[in-house]
């Protein structure tokens, strides 16, 4: 084991070890990531100065929370990222210009904080081409909100690079923080190493029974037992207590800080003015503070507290613990914390750190003043342009707090409560909205607060609660005229969708016709303007006028120029609503696959991560009607994984999606159960669609029959905006099977007049052969199943096709049509045996094997096959993409692209790229066995 350098370092054998197994790592080219977890004082940041020691041939750079109200957004971010600052010009366009507008180094549109994300881990993996690097962070729970969202993202990211990442975090204030990530949990020392320290820190021999005395009621914790024996002999720590008090009264953190203020109060009055500056300004620059302190007509005399062994004065400022500072700060009297605010303020530069500047002012504030409010906006509106929504709410709030104006405060709280939500503070919104509802506000605030209020309710349920207040919002936008009315006015009818309800008064018909009675002026977006107008016409006309005019809006969706970030954020927005109608209502997979595939184009142009994952899910369900389920299941896992990365759940409803059309029943039971279970808990009724219509392709592709029925029932029956027309095709063949002739004739009658107005091979496939199903006419069938065969392929669903096939092949051996449903049978087969679609496949070998058919059954793939990723690259890699960009395409650094491709190169036996093209044209196809031919029936 490496020999420990640092004094204080006992019994921490494990945690060593594990630090010097990353180091060994790191400097073997490979990445690892720990967080160190345990309460205030015990030993984390020891084992943070540790690995730093240890860390040789290394570059480290270094950042500390600090416990504050403010957040200035990415500021432990760039201290990080300072000693790599030369690369930025180096990189990708995208991800240069988010940076330097995230740091303050340029002006642009806000950037997304994914995307500074990737900016970071591309810095740092070109620093780390030269030498490995390691950050070293501590108190990471106190960073700001942004810069630590952001290095959770990298660390998740992290596979093939020279970069490490050491976090500490105190519990219990960090508990969410970095949580899922490898870590350390330490807790206090054993009698023995405890001992060993306590002694190693006093004068004198210590008695047994002393010494484990003390080390029981510190509860081990190391700082805890160095400063309450700092200074004093083993005769004192013997004598000087009686045997029955205990030593000081609260927590661990408690005790060691009035420790800390005990020591403070021995100070000349001058150096614990000085210490008070240096705990209210979060950077440690020793130049301010000077600063300051002239400001306070104070001589900056630090020697008393360096002679404490409080804090370390340098180029930086630094305190010996995170609890001096906090104990400097807290006892100090209200007064003495403005006065230093003050002189902080004066002392800060108004040009190169105006935010600071107006936070300082803020905090020496005694009452309302206009002024410092007015700052403390001008500051929000920086932040927002960095991409720091949660420091934007938190100046927003302040600001409120100090307004002499009540219409001000209330319009400036509204504004905090707004940054709130969308920071993902849902609470912290409610009681700002609150404040704000207790000012006088304008009617377009009352408005703004109305819809906020409906936002952070759908937030939490996707009830029809939210509905009604937003078309209240909305109507009260029209009435002012403005263009917000017609976004909030998509959003009610979005709320209604989710709730699952399409009739009644809070239902998407509602909000449909309040929306087309608005007299609401253009959103000053063609795209939007015609969406809006489409589906409302759909909702409150019916399919025969709403699809035509909900496809007048397909054009301008999917080339509409998009000039700014906002814009085609605001058309990220839209796309779910445009597509849930193109899918359920239109029938459209041409439109379907061109409005998905533009929002994931979008999403990774701009490096909008929040809205890549669902657009991921879009396009893996085209694919996956399309037949190719292996690209679905690739895009379900990089949606999954930017996911995870990013803090959000799992999309689990394509999952689910996949695992139907796969016949997968052990892997969709739990996530239906999970379905149902959210549909009850938040009000979602919508889900229940989902999971009736999927659960209906399950069971029918089983030979489940009567399960198919009951599920694909509860799909019909929920009233929703989705699902409906899906959740009918396969009522139909299951009430079909079961015998239930009415039951299926009222579905088509249904289907029929849904499908009707769409003009795709997707709707006229759909009718036909359901209508095929029901005919006793069998010249008629016969026309019916050839036609829906056709127009399924026409609208490229493929899916349906080998139904389809399936479903005559079926027909023609019951007519005992043997050998044109043999040639059916095996079409089906074989197109459901290529695609992954397990259940009808094995539907279709049965059917075969019944005709009289030799089926050859697909052998397990080899252990060699690429997984989703690595083929996602491999092609990507083929087409000529280099590293840089695939890895800016899927959000992964170069060095992790290349560790795939030799991964690739290995499965396909081949040593260079220039070999891909080749390797993955020729990739051999699953091996195939004869299965015996059975008796014909």
């Amino acid at each position: 084991m490496t020999v420990n350098t640092l004094p204080g370092l006992v019994g921490r054998h494990r945690e060593c070890a594990a630090l010097d197994d990353l180091l060994v790592g790191l400097r073997k080219g490979g990445s690892r990531v720990w967080v160190i977890r345990g309460e205030a004082g015990i030993g984390k940041s020891v084992l943070l100065e540790y690995v730093a020691a240890q860390a040789s041939r290394v570059t480290v750079t270094r950042a500390r929370g600090i416990e504050a109200d403010m957040e200035l957004p990415y500021a432990s971010l760039h201290q990080l990222c300072t000693p790599f600052l030369a690369e930025v010009e180096a990189l990708p366009g995208p991800q240069r210009d988010a940076l330097r507008v995230a740091f303050g180094m340029a002006a642009g549109d806000p950037p997304d904080r994914f995307l500074v994300g990737l900016a970071v881990l591309t810095l740092l993996t070109r620093a780390s081409e030269t030498r490995p690097v390691l950050l070293v962070v501590d108190d990471a729970q106190w960073l700001d909100q942004v810069s630590l969202q952001t290095l959770e993202f990298v660390a998740r990211r992290l596979l093939a690079e020279p970069v490490a990442m050491v976090f500490a975090v105190r519990d219990p204030e960090g508990q969410a923080a970095l949580a899922g990530l490898p870590e350390i949990r330490i807790g206090g020392l054993d009698a023995a190493a405890g001992g060993e320290l306590l002694e190693a820190a006093v004068s004198g021999r210590l008695e047994k029974r002393v010494r484990d005395r003390f080390v029981a009621e510190m509860h081990g914790n190391p700082l805890a037992l160095l400063e309450f024996s700092r200074g004093r002999s083993a005769a004192e720590l013997a004598y000087g207590l009686t045997s029955s008090s205990p030593i000081v009264q609260g927590t661990v953190s408690s005790r060691v800080e009035r420790d800390f203020a005990r020591r403070l109060a021995a100070l000349p009055a001058p150096t614990r003015t000085l210490l008070l500056i240096a705990a209210a300004e979060p950077i440690g620059d020793a130049r301010l503070l000077v600063r300051a302190a002239d400001a306070l007509e104070i001589t900056p005399n630090g020697a008393p507290a360096k002679a404490a062994g409080l804090i370390e004065f340098g180029e930086s400022v630094r305190f010996r613990h995170p609890l001096v500072r906090s104990a400097v700060y807290r006892q100090a009297e209200p007064e003495e914390r403005r006065a230093v605010h003050r002189a902080l303020s004066a002392a800060t530069d108004p040009v190169l750190d105006p935010d600071r500047r107006a936070w300082h002012a803020a905090q020496a504030a005694d009452g309302p003043d206009e002024e410092v409010a007015a700052g403390l906006e001008q500051a929000a509106g920086r932040a927002r342009q960095r991409g720091g929504m949660a420091a934007e709410a938190v100046l927003l709030e302040r600001a409120a707090e100090v307004t002499p104006d009540a219409w001000a405060r209330g319009r400036r709280a509204l504004a905090a409560a707004e940054a709130h939500l969308s920071a993902a503070s849902p609470d912290r919104a409610t009681e700002l909205a609150t404040r704000a509802e207790l000012c006088p506000l304008s009617p377009l605030d009352q408005a703004r607060l109305a819809r906020l209020r409906a936002r952070i309710l759908f937030a939490r349920r996707r009830s029809d609660e939210a509905a009604p207040l937003l078309l209240d919002a909305a109507a009260q936008f029209a009435a002012a005229g403005l263009p917000l009315a017609r976004e909030t006015y998509l959003e009610a009818i979005s709320a209604t969708v989710f709730a699952g309800r399409v009739h009644g008064p809070t239902g998407a018909r509602a909000a449909a016709i309040a929306a087309r009675g608005s007299g609401a002026p253009s959103s000053g977006s063609k795209a939007a303007d015609l969406l809006l107008d489409g589906v409302a016409t759909l909702l409150a006309d019916g399919y025969e006028t709403g699809v035509p005019a909900l496809c007048r809006a397909l054009e301008p969706l999917a080339h509409e120029e998009l000039a700014t970030r906002e814009a085609t954020m605001r058309w990220l927005l839209l796309a779910p609503v445009a597509l849930e109608a193109f899918i359920h209502h239109a029938w459209d997979l041409h439109a379907w696959d061109m409005l998905a595939t533009r929002a994931v184009r979008l999403a990774r142009d701009i490096g909008a991560l929040g809205a890549l994952p669902p657009a991921l899910i879009y396009l893996s369900g085209v694919h996956i009607h399309t037949g190719n389920f292996a690209e679905g299941a690739r895009m379900i896992e990089e949606a999954d994984a930017i996911a995870a990365a990013t803090g959000h759940a799992p999309h689990q409803y394509a999952t689910l999606v996949l695992a139907g059309w796969r016949g997968d029943a052990d892997a969709a039971a739990g996530i239906i159960e999970g379905a149902k279970a959210s549909a009850a808990l938040r009000g979602e009724v919508s889900l229940l669609g989902v999971t009736g219509c999927i659960q209906g392709v399950l069971f029918n592709g089983l030979g489940r029959y009567d399960q198919a029925l009951a599920a694909a029932r509860s799909g019909i029956e929920h009233d929703g905006f989705n699902f409906t027309g899906l959740s009918l095709v396969e009522h139909i063949e299951a009430a079909t099977r079961c015998g239930e002739l009415d039951e299926a004739r009222t579905s088509l009658a249904r289907l029929v007049e849904l499908t009707r107005a769409a003009d795709s091979g997707w709707a006229r496939g759909a009718s036909t052969r359901s209508q095929a199903l029901l005919t006793g006419d069998d010249v008629k069938a016969d026309r019916l199943y050839r036609t829906a065969i056709d127009e399924f392929g026409r609208g490229r669903v493929a899916v349906e096709v080998a139904r389809t096939h399936l479903l005559y092949g079926e027909w023609l051996r019951r007519a005992r049509r043997r050998s044109l449903a043999r040639e059916h049978l095996r079409t089906a087969h074989e197109m459901f045996d290529g695609m992954g679609a397990n259940a009808f496949a094995e539907r279709a070998r049965r059917e075969l094997l019944a005709s009289g058919e030799r089926v050859r059954v697909r052998e397990t793939e080899p252990a060699s096959a690429l997984t989703p990723q690595e083929a996602q690259i491999a092609t990507l890699a083929a087409g000529g993409m280099t590293n840089p960009q695939i890895g800016a395409e899927l959000f992964i650094s170069p060095h992790t692209v290349e560790w795939h491709l030799r991964k690739v190169y290995t499965k396909l036996g081949i040593s260079s790229r220039r070999a891909l093209p080749g390797a993955l044209a020729i990739a051999p196809a699953a091996n195939t066995r004869d299965e015996g031919t059975a008796p014909s029936g």
